[in-house]
């Protein structure tokens, strides 16, 4: 607002007593002190509103007001009820430095002037806010991108002092205010996106409020291509195609906008605002989704390959053009790994390969990664209800074991797990399989059939957020929840239940026996240690299990089955 409009508001009882000629200066905000140098907490364009208290002689105006022309403000407004007329001195100062200077009527409060201003303001603000927006839709939509979210992040910043962020549905940071410190905390993130994927499942109408200690979040779904934009409150839901749809298939791959506030206090202009900004940032979002196209064409055109038996040429020819579009600049082909993603729901629905697709490119992102975007070095198929993609790696590296370093399967999971079984809400799982590298065309068919055999070992386990990777299998434990439960109970009674019933009947404790035995690899010394027994008392328990089971425990065989029933029971 201007500082003329001030004058032309008589409720206010403002006089003016000099700066006639700066009165179409802006206002910005209001400040109301009786410090000797307020300075420190202005930011420029303020209206200061003064009771003159920090007045004690007329050699202090001259100060106060200089401080105030370097912090750049709009104009001073001094009370008359503490010394009954504004001084001269004050009046001459303000003049000396082109400072308008206003005098409040004794009668008038503070607070009445400091509610107009603020009112005023903050309704221009949204209204030039609301156009920048419009303007930056038709921006983005009509030809290129306008800057992406941090942009209209910053500008809800800049014009609606609100500290926003957009997040993945894993709580990774896609943007965010360009100055926030300190900056939004990994584990913030997560139970945030942990929030509202539990809320979007749920029905709940947003935005959703969610306390994170002193803090208080409003989350607003961000709708990608196709689904129908988030209602706002007493607006009618959209009719017809896309209103009905299950919102399983979508909760696991939209953003939402984080803002710092309590939504539930604001009037609808605003309301309506932020709901127009989640609209702005679902363009940027369908771009980018489009802009994964090609990575996708080439991932779907190599699974295709793979899966047809095609000859190791063929496919090593298309890893060829895939290899600069996803690691531009490479002179060689790189190396590749293959990743398996499903998602599962209760109710048998096997149309979910589109679903695991999109979410397997946002868990293949490093969350703490800076710079460019890191989705852009993988390319994801699906078919069926799987999701399959090839990880190029530039250069195989090492780990200290000597192994192959690359895509980690339990490290994918680290930072998701949370928000996933949140958006997962007890009928739903995704799993995961990771092959090891592969250097050849040669090698690809058989990652996929790793990482398929991985993902079916995560399968295995219990939890509604698993993967498994190359490495586990190798150890012929992870075979066993393959074995059906009725061999699995035979067996393991066959070989322990005649040392259970011993145990319970002498308190012989064999069982413990027995496992600290195979956990010391049957040294007599370390497991008598390990036992605080003597020797010669291990071994005669060892014996007794021997004598009970048929068995004999300096038999590798013998030492194997003990050890498979210990690990089925």
């Amino acid at each position: 607002m201007r500082l003329r409009a001030l004058l032309d508001t008589d409720a206010l009882g403002l006089k003016l007593l000099g700066g006639e000629d700066e009165l179409d200066r802006s206002v910005r905000g209001v400040m109301t002190t009786d410090l000797r140098d307020p300075s420190r907490y202005l930011s420029g364009g303020e209206l200061v509103l003064t009771g003159l208290a920090w007045r004690r002689d007329a050699a202090d105006s001259e100060p106060f007001v200089r401080l105030l022309v370097q912090a750049q403000v709009a104009a001073l407004a001094a009370g008359e009820a503490e010394l009954g007329s504004v001084p001269e001195d004050l009046v001459v100062a303000c003049a000396r430095h082109r400072l308008p200077l206003f005098a409040v009527h004794e009668s008038v409060a503070f607070a009445t002037i400091t509610e107009h201003v603020v009112r005023q303001v903050s309704g221009e603000r949204a209204g030039d806010l609301a156009a920048v927006v419009d303007r930056h839709r038709r921006m983005m939509t009509s030809g290129p991108a306008g800057g992406g979210p941090d942009v209209v992040l910053d500008l809800l910043g800049s014009d609606l002092d609100l500290r926003a962020w957009v997040l993945s549905p894993t709580g990774r940071q896609v943007a965010g205010p360009k100055d926030a410190e300190p900056a939004l905390l990994a584990e913030v993130c997560a139970k945030l996106a942990a929030e509202h994927l539990a809320a979007t499942r749920t029905g709940r109408r947003a935005p959703h409020r969610v306390a994170v200690g002193s803090t208080t979040y409003s989350l607003f779904p961000v709708r990608g291509r196709g689904q129908p934009p988030v209602t706002p409150p007493g607006a009618r839901a959209p009719q017809g195609a896309g209103a009905g749809r299950d919102v399983r298939e979508t909760v696991l791959s939209d953003w939402l906008l984080v803002v710092e506030a309590d939504a539930g206090e604001w009037a609808e202009e605003r309301l309506d605002l932020l709901y127009g900004v989640t609209q702005l940032i679902a363009v940027e979002r369908d771009r980018r989704d489009a802009a994964r196209t090609v990575r996708r064409r080439l991932a779907q055109e190599v699974l295709e390959l793979v899966q047809t038996g095609a000859a190791p040429a063929e496919i090593a020819a298309r890893l060829r053009v895939a290899a600069p579009v996803l690691l531009p600049g490479l002179g060689a082909a790189p190396h590749w790994q293959v990743v398996v993603a499903r998602v599962e729901w209760e109710d048998g629905d096997e149309q979910t390969g589109r679903v695991a697709q999109i979410l397997l490119e946002e868990i293949l992102v490093d969350p703490h990664a800076t710079g460019p975007e890191q989705s852009d070095r993988i390319a994801v198929a699906h078919t069926g209800g799987e999701a399959v993609a090839l990880v190029p790696l530039p250069a195989v590296a090492t780990e200290h074991d000597g192994s192959e370093a690359g895509v980690l399967a339990e490290a994918l999971l680290e930072s998701v797990r949370e928000p996933l079984s949140a958006g997962l809400d007890g009928d739903g799982r995704v799993t995961l399989g990771v092959s090891a590298a592969v250097h050849s065309a040669e090698g690809l068919r058989g990652a996929l059939e790793e990482a398929r055999h991985a993902r079916r070992v995560a399968a295995a386990r219990p939890g509604r957020v698993c993967a498994a990777g190359h490495q586990e299998l190798a150890s012929h434990v992870l075979l066993l929840p393959f074995v059906p439960d009725d061999v699995r109970r035979a067996f393991t009674a066959r070989l322990l239940d005649p040392l259970r019933d011993y145990d319970r009947r002498h308190r012989a404790e064999l069982i413990p026996t027995l496992e600290a035995f195979l956990d010391s690899d049957g040294s007599w010394t370390r497991c008598a240690n390990r036992l605080h027994l003597h020797v010669n008392t291990l071994r005669y328990r060892v014996g007794r299990i021997e004598q009970l089971t048929g068995r004999d425990l300096s038999r590798l065989e013998d030492k194997l089955d003990f050890f498979l029933a210990l690990r089925m029971s």
